[in-house]
């Protein structure tokens, strides 16, 4: 099938990012830390409140601040708003969506945020502070009851570990391997103020962590916060008068979906995630190929998800996942370093934004590390412990979204206007 290809590379950029701290007890609401990260977005940004007209869209799945609330705690008037349900693949579908609201010219600039105590309050197959968990177990569907109900697969990594294993079966792939990725992670995290772990790990530290879901310990899953995460994004024209130098958007594909049953085990392959199809549209649109990208943020709620989006679009072959994570390609130093700021592996678990925010900074030059003079775009890029973490001459950034592995999303970037 042809995959359409649109006109709209270069015309629309990100422009403000902002956040709250990552912790494990916010002591507020999930408004609250919402209007914190924006009005954090929008001071980056440079846009004045009173003169621009806002277009705003919010995300979740477990919990929420809805996005006229958020107006009126902020104290504005929205020309366009949306909230939509959904994880990890939203954040770039979003960007692809306010890119289509923007260019219909239904507002000036777009607001994205997604707030959740992820810790404190809705985890994710997990149990909240305080209260009893809430069942996971899908009740829409008697298909979707057989294959997880009566197993006994209710949780993320219970449904999602099912792929790996299979990768691991079919192509050989090793659990030292995949350690690799939490390894390097937390090399971006050890240099990054802002992520909650900041310990340098060892593969033996992963292997060694306690088990969770068989295969797979404690740090190959992901680190679970309270937090609240925000985009700013306008036209190109309005973008170059700003504050920073724009992080131009090349190309976003949104929620490729892999055909079939529900539940992605019901279909095959299950060891392949649905960028398979979004790299159709990503990198057509976009104008570059993955051999291109200097930085990849690959949503990593667990180890093997950032491996399996690696192997989708591209940045090696379906099998060399293993190799490709393993031998220093994507630590910082390496050839295209993935999730530099530590990611959802070290830094936070924001649903995938925080991976957008960290690809911006690094086109800007100006990521938050240890360098004393960061802000002004001062970098040593001494990646040992507590230095720096901007990537060297970057240029164009990929993001890659995940929502199980029958969805996916994904964005370029680039610092070139």
């Amino acid at each position: 099938m042809t995959k359409a290809v649109n006109n709209l590379r270069g015309k629309y950029a990100i422009v403000g990012v902002g956040e709250t701290e990552f912790s494990r007890n916010s002591g507020r609401t999930t408004r609250r830390m919402g209007v914190e990260a924006i009005r954090n977005a929008v001071h980056d940004s440079g846009l004045e409140w009173d003169s621009t007209s806002w277009g705003m869209m919010a995300y979740g799945s477990n919990d929420r601040a809805f996005s006229d609330q958020i107006a009126q705690d902020l104290g504005i008037q929205l020309d366009y708003h949306v909230d939509i349900f959904g994880g990890g693949n939203s954040t770039e579908t979003m960007i692809g969506a306010a890119i289509g609201a923007l260019e219909g010219g239904l507002a000036d600039a777009f607001i994205l945020y997604r707030t959740m105590n992820g810790y404190t309050e809705a985890r994710i197959g997990g149990t909240p502070v305080g209260d009893a968990p809430p069942p996971m177990f899908p009740t829409t569907h008697a298909n979707s009851m057989i294959h997880q109900g009566i197993y006994g697969v209710g949780s993320a990594l219970q449904m999602f570990g099912l792929s790996f294993v299979r990768h691991m079966w079919e192509y050989g792939t090793t659990l030292e391997q995949l350690a690799h990725v939490k390894v390097a992670h937390s090399k971006g995290a050890s240099n990054n103020p802002k992520a909650y772990y900041k310990t340098r790990y060892t593969v033996d530290d992963v292997l060694n962590s306690r088990l969770i879901v068989w295969p797979f310990g404690l740090l190959h899953c992901c680190v679970e916060t309270d937090n609240a995460t925000a985009i700013v994004i306008t036209d190109i024209e309005r973008a170059k008068s700003l504050r920073h130098p724009p992080a131009t958007i090349l190309g976003t594909a949104g929620r490729t979906h892999k055909y079939g049953p529900e539940y992605h085990w019901g279909y095959g392959p299950i060891n392949r995630h649905a960028g398979i199809f979004g790299r159709e549209i990503l990198w057509p649109n976009s104008g570059v190929q993955p051999h291109e990208v200097d930085i990849t943020g690959s949503y990593d709620a667990f180890t093997f998800t950032a491996l399996f989006q690696l192997e989708a679009y591209g940045f090696c072959d379906f099998g060399e996942g293993g190799e490709y994570v393993s031998n220093g390609t994507i630590e910082l130093g390496g050839a295209r370093p993935n999730n530099p700021s530590g990611g959802h592996l070290c830094e936070g678990y924001t649903h995938g934004m925080n991976m957008v925010v960290e690809n911006v900074r690094q086109l800007r030059g100006t990521v938050d590390d240890y360098c004393p003079n960061w802000a002004d775009g001062e970098h040593s890029h001494d990646y040992s412990e507590g230095h720096c973490r901007q990537v060297e001459n970057a240029q164009i950034t990929a993001n890659l979204g995940w929502g199980m592995p029958s969805q996916g999303s994904a964005l370029v970037m680039t610092n070139q206007v």
